[in-house]
């Protein structure tokens, strides 16, 4: 039973936020806050810690009343709502900023990853708390200064360490308060020429908050290292811990150009300290990163898991590898609009003077009038075109292995050319309309397999981004029972491996030959098989080492007897541009011109 103070408590909060709103334009709208009378409820919208939080999946505002109570801040309504809904339209804004940010936090943070969140939360807290102070007049400050009396007058409460207190100081610099008026310890000169170029980023980069988020928390870094208890005074404000919960996790994976080179404390940055007349360049990207370089699937997933993201590594891995695999897939099939051959009538309009006479439809002029008067009750057929019948052209599905021995590396934790490779594939076969199945394998009884040939994405994906890394014995059980029965619509076969795919020779389980299990396979599939294995571009023509030589005699022999199309890759990295060869061959448009297999 909410009691009568809940309700005035209420009421108050719900008149603030059409103020609120209005402090950052008369245009924002965004719906109304969830203003939580108990913590049960607080805690089923995901509220946790903090006494407020965003959401960015349904650009949400969520407080936690009773909590704002016991911190004593109920008069602060307009200040927490309005600091709240900045969060929506200044920083982030937008999950994939919240992506961007976190990931620059994280670069400058090295082996601190953990704390990125909330120095991303206090850095955001800071351009947003400033802007309503000065701006909007706000009492943002007052803020500080009610929690900071509360932590004096309970001796219980534990004194704040550097990291709060060089946070405070850079408050007291922005807003030119006398030293230690919002909380805080102690400070040496040294913190405070930090909390002075700490002030100076803020507002040197209040419009370009994204490019000085790294130099930031390069700012924070050694005094998170020797503050074992740095981030604990801050708890109350980490309402972005989970906001991107939910959201989709595209655009999260690009390298930033200037992501590496932003990881520089502000005293080397001139726009900050003025040191020096110009600006000195940024610091070139490393080797393998910077523009147009991708991160690798477990730095993807710290950088989400960080955002709130609640996906395990096999998820994020599935995730991953679509969102690579999109820009290389066919073009979605178009369907043509053939017209009949048979002109088809449709309808009548007037003969005139100097028409055709045999154009004329003697037969409905004289119905309109006995007595046919030329231009006037004459009439002529119009004839048209109606589209014909299409007819869809049969698919050819997929069936693909793949190999997960040692020699593979872990889709889940490095980018894995195997499976991105078959990932474009896979899509792109299913953009044609065709069914996909697909087969990891690796060491013997180590084997994972859609249920069949299915046109299920997530399942086919699934089965791609797992690993084994175990020992190297094709399946060829699978391929027997695959090809055991007649097939109703044809299939072609692609294994993508190393030299280990020889292994498919050998005897099966049952006795029976892999030569004949692979002929009979080829033969019932209907449409060939292929085969991208990473070998030497030239292993059919040099003079390989004699344990080399009876796995290329193999290779040949399958080529000759069997027709196995076999395309070297010397690098995995090069599987990439056989996956789209090889998706546009089969699966593009007819009149798409597809570059070589190889």
């Amino acid at each position: 039973m909410r009691s009568a103070a809940d309700t005035l408590l209420l009421e108050r909060w719900r008149a603030a936020w059409p103020e609120a709103l209005a402090v950052w334009s008369k245009f924002t709208r965004l719906r109304d806050p969830a203003l939580c009378t108990s913590r049960v409820a607080a805690s089923k919208e995901g509220l946790s810690g903090s006494f407020a939080m965003i959401r960015l999946l349904d650009q949400s505002v969520v407080v936690d009343l009773p909590l704002v109570t016991e911190l004593g801040l109920t008069d602060y309504a307009l200040e927490i709502l309005a600091h709240e809904i900045g969060h929506h339209i200044l920083a982030p804004g937008s999950a994939g900023d919240q992506f961007r940010l976190l990931a620059r936090m994280r670069r400058a943070l090295p082996t601190l990853e953990q704390h990125a969140p909330m120095v991303a939360n206090l850095y955001t807290d800071l351009l947003i708390n400033d802007r309503l102070q000065r701006h909007a007049s706000l009492r943002m400050a007052d803020i500080y200064r009610t929690l900071e009396q509360r932590k004096v007058d309970d001796p219980e409460k534990k004194g704040s360490g550097a990291v709060w207190t060089l946070y405070m100081r850079i408050y007291e610099n922005l807003w030119q308060l006398p030293k230690g008026e919002l909380g805080g310890g102690e400070a040496d000169e040294a913190l405070d020429t930090d909390a002075w170029l700490g002030a100076r980023l803020i507002r040197v980069y209040a419009n370009d908050w994204m490019m000085a988020a790294g130099r930031f928390a390069t700012l924070l870094l050694p005094y998170l290292v020797n503050d074992t208890d740095a981030l604990g005074p801050s708890r109350y404000f980490h309402d972005t811990r989970d906001a991107a919960r939910g959201c989709q996790t595209y655009g999260a994976q690009q390298i930033e150009d200037d992501e590496e080179g932003g990881a520089v404390h502000p005293v080397h940055d001139a726009r900050i300290s003025g040191l020096e007349e110009e600006e000195p360049a940024e610091a070139a990207p490393a080797k393998g990163q910077g523009a147009g370089q991708l991160r690798e699937p477990f730095e993807l997933g710290e950088i989400l898991k960080a955002s709130g993201i609640n996906l395990s590594d096999h998820e994020i891995a599935i995730r991953y590898y679509r969102e690579r695999a999109l820009p290389h897939l066919v073009a979605f099939p178009s369907r043509p609009a053939p017209e009949s051959d048979e002109p088809q009538m449709e309808g009548l309009e007037p003969w005139e003077t100097g028409d055709a006479l045999d154009e004329i439809d003697w037969l409905q002029s004289v119905m309109q009038s006995p007595r046919p008067i030329p231009g006037v009750t004459t009439v002529r057929r119009t004839y048209g075109r109606e589209p014909a019948r299409v007819h869809d052209a049969v698919p050819v599905d997929l069936d693909m292995y793949v190999d997960s021995s040692g020699s593979m590396p872990n889709p889940q934790q490095r980018i894995s050319y195997l499976a991105l490779a078959g990932a474009v594939i896979a899509l792109s076969a299913l953009r044609a309309g065709s069914k996909v199945q697909v087969t990891l394998w690796s060491g013997k009884n180590q084997v994972m397999q859609t249920p069949g040939f299915v046109r299920d994405e997530e399942m086919i994906l699934g089965v791609l981004t797992d690993s084994f890394c175990g020992a190297t014995a094709f399946p060829i059980h699978c391929l027997r029972k695959t090809y055991a029965g007649k097939r109703e619509r044809p299939a072609h076969i692609l294994m993508i491996s190393d030299d280990g795919i020889t292994t498919m020779f050998d005897d099966d389980e049952l006795g029976n030959s892999g030569w004949d299990v692979s002929a009979k396979a080829l033969a019932k599939a209907g449409a060939g098989g292929t085969m991208a294995l990473n070998l030497d571009r030239d292993w059919d023509n040099g003079q390989p080492s004699k344990w080399r030589q009876q796995i290329y005699d193999d290779l040949r022999r399958a080529r000759r007897e069997q027709g196995w199309d076999i395309h070297a890759v010397e690098q995995f990295e090069d599987l990439l541009a056989f996956a789209r060869a090889f998706s546009r061959r089969n699966y593009g448009e007819k009149n798409e011109q597809p570059r070589p297999l190889a």
